[in-house]
């Protein structure tokens, strides 16, 4: 498992969110404000304002350059950051009509992300924090001057007050609505993203779930299989005893019986061979080692060979030689075998594989003739204990998906279209070819 996984970078994605909203936030202040200037004519303390946008500007900078750091982000510093943002809109709104800005409404916006994001008792602050702000622009601000050639425009008019307060507050609804529409856009925009995150992390946490109850049965399974294999060394040593003395009673009119008995005991040297092996393995179970591509395959398919002497198959291979390297240990091996069995299981005529590589991985397909995959059975293909064989336990291709996966690779079962099934595996590469 990917150490990564259960790492929390909740905190640094929260951040980076704030550091873009925040940009935008930053353009869309020097938009109004030249808008103001040109358009509006209004004469405003503009050096103040300007200040503020740039220390604004330069602390988003600080912030992304932190943010490439790996440094966590802690819910404090988030809360600072939220707070930065409610000084610099109190500094700007204190230059710009304070509680009559209809630009007041964004004390919202950190108060939404505060409450998304930080705990209870952050939230709380920063309630108590824009509250302040607020009351406080209440009574101390700048006055909005009023708009230039507004005198000229009302020429003829009777109450020209009367016209002069009916255009201030059209302006002021105008630009409520715009603080509406900026307040919405952010507000969906942050839910949205944090609903999208949220579904990640659940999906993460499946994931590692899933994963953990795998490895805990493969553990089980493998202290059983260690277990079977010392006590079936016992029954195994007497049947070839048993074996052999019946192929000595044999006499020569009983030519079928003394094959069928010479059938059975290389099907007990097999047998022990095996056990032998699961046991001198134990303790390397965790080393890998590189080894060429077309000679593991030879060798695992001469070995399968063996212990299926009936099963017929066809191999070729479309990589161009030398093979490269690919980790192998001794799951592998096993691995590789269920996949064949499972295959001529399907198909005991005839099955077909095929090996080749490119530049970073190794491919093998597994091609059997026979019915294809059920519905269910290409919904449940390597899950633990299904099975559609009648002897079957439904262990081969769980265990051959954790080793593959384990190693880095990937399986993947599907039917063709011409009629069948294949099994197509891929593991990467180690060292290309030279």
């Amino acid at each position: 498992m990917d150490s990564t996984i259960l790492s929390s970078h909740a905190g640094h994605n929260q951040l980076r969110r704030l550091v873009a909203l925040r940009g935008i936030a930053v353009a869309a202040q020097l938009v109004t404000l030249a808008i103001v200037w040109s358009i509006l004519n209004l004469e405003l303390n503009w050096w103040p304002m300007l200040l503020t946008i740039t220390a604004l500007a330069a602390i988003n900078l600080f912030t992304w350059l932190r943010l490439r750091k790996d440094n966590p982000v802690s819910n404090p510093e988030l809360f600072a950051q939220l707070s930065i943002d409610v000084i610099a809109l109190t500094i700007l709104l204190y230059y710009g009509g304070g509680s009559t800005n209809p630009f007041i409404s964004l004390y919202l916006l950190p108060l939404v992300i505060a409450a998304a994001t930080l705990p209870p008792r952050y939230t709380w602050g920063m309630a108590v924090l824009t509250t302040l702000c607020y009351t406080f622009l209440m009574k101390f601000y700048v006055p909005l001057p009023a708009l230039h050639g507004q005198s000229a425009s009302m020429e003829g008019m009777h109450d020209m007050g009367e016209m002069a307060q009916e255009s201030i507050f059209s302006l002021h609804v105008l630009g409520m609505w715009l603080g509406f529409v900026i307040s919405a856009v952010v507000v969906a925009y942050f839910v949205v993203r944090m609903a999208q995150a949220v579904r990640s992390r659940d999906e993460m946490l499946a994931r590692v779930r899933e994963e953990i109850l795998r490895n805990e049965r493969i553990v089980a399974l493998g202290t059983q299989a260690a277990g079977a294999a010392h006590e079936m060394g016992t029954p195994l040593s007497t049947l070839a005893v048993v074996i052999g003395e019946l192929k000595n009673d044999a006499t020569d009119e009983h030519t079928a019986l003394r094959d069928s008995l010479t059938i059975l005991d290389e099907q007990v040297r097999g047998c022990k061979r095996i056990l032998d092996k699961i046991l001198a393995n134990a303790q390397d179970s965790g080393m890998t080692l590189p080894r060429a591509a077309d000679a593991l395959m030879a060798e695992v398919v001469n070995e399968w060979q063996l212990l299926r002497p009936t099963a017929q198959y066809h191999y070729h291979s479309t990589g161009v030689q030398p093979a490269p390297l690919i980790n192998v240990d001794v799951t592998l091996r096993a691995a590789l075998m269920n996949l064949l069995n499972n295959a001529a299981d399907a198909s005991p005529q005839s099955i077909d594989i095929h090996t080749g590589w490119d530049g970073s991985n190794f491919q093998l397909e597994i091609r059997d003739h026979g019915n294809g995959l059920s519905d269910e059975a290409a919904l449940k293909a390597g899950s633990a204990f299904f099975t559609t064989k009648k002897d079957g336990r439904g262990l081969g291709l769980f265990l051959a998906n954790a080793t593959i996966e384990r190693m880095g690779g990937t399986v993947r079962l599907f039917n063709r279209d011409e009629g069948g099934a294949t099994t197509e595996l891929t593991l990467p590469i180690v060292k290309a070819a030279t």
